[in-house]
């Protein structure tokens, strides 16, 4: 199938077939288009929680509004940010660029510096709120390589974050969940399967100038 029919074909899974499990290639192609995303600067303060105890998952779906996706998926994404960006991650990102590419520091400093003072000139909130862009932007990257794969999915916001950080332990690993993207496939009985996809028309959504 082309890519527009994986697309078409793509839907907000409701109800997963529990009996279902991804097989360890599918959930390392997930992990690596994580980690390929796209993101500002390319400093990736993201992380991705892959949860699959079921005793954990039961746990977290009165957190959840009681959407089973959370515990019916073969496994549920937690889309996670940093709770904070520090010089420390600045330096992580173009050291590694240092390495990797075998580029100068006298080159590297200017912008090591410029991304440094950028973040300083924000408040603890900005910096959460332009990693929750990023992450935004991993769950899309997620969602069209899930298409793509013939994986399904049902990106989720709602859910309480501040729960699911207390069970999952994320404060202590200075994160914060911002999405969820239960993953795995669909049930033959789910209704959702079939109703024909609305959209408006391309002519309507795109502007060419």
């Amino acid at each position: 199938m082309s890519t527009i029919d994986q697309l078409k074909w793509r839907y907000a899974t409701k109800k997963f077939d529990a009996t279902r499990v991804l097989s360890e290639e599918k959930l390392d192609i997930l992990k690596q288009a994580f980690n390929l995303t796209a993101t500002s600067f390319g400093l990736q303060s993201l992380k991705l929680v892959i949860v699959t105890d079921n005793s954990i998952r039961n746990e977290l779906v009165q957190h959840s509004y009681n959407q089973k996706q959370v515990v019916d998926a073969s496994h549920l994404l937690v889309l996670c940010i940093n709770d904070n960006i520090i010089d420390k991650d600045v330096d992580s990102l173009f050291d590694a660029i240092k390495t990797i590419r075998a580029t100068p520091e006298t080159i590297l400093a200017p912008y090591r510096n410029d991304l440094k003072s950028m973040m300083a000139s924000k408040t603890v909130e900005e910096r959460v709120e332009w990693s929750i862009k990023q992450a935004y932007i991993a769950l899309g990257n997620l969602m069209t390589v899930c298409a793509i794969e013939k994986i399904d999915s049902c990106p989720m916001e709602g859910f309480n974050p501040l729960q699911y950080d207390n069970i999952l332990n994320l404060k202590e690993k200075g994160l914060k969940s911002v999405l969820l993207l239960p993953v795995g496939y669909r049930a033959d009985d789910d209704m959702f399967a079939t109703f024909k996809k609305v959209r408006k028309q391309v002519s309507e959504t795109v502007i060419e100038i």
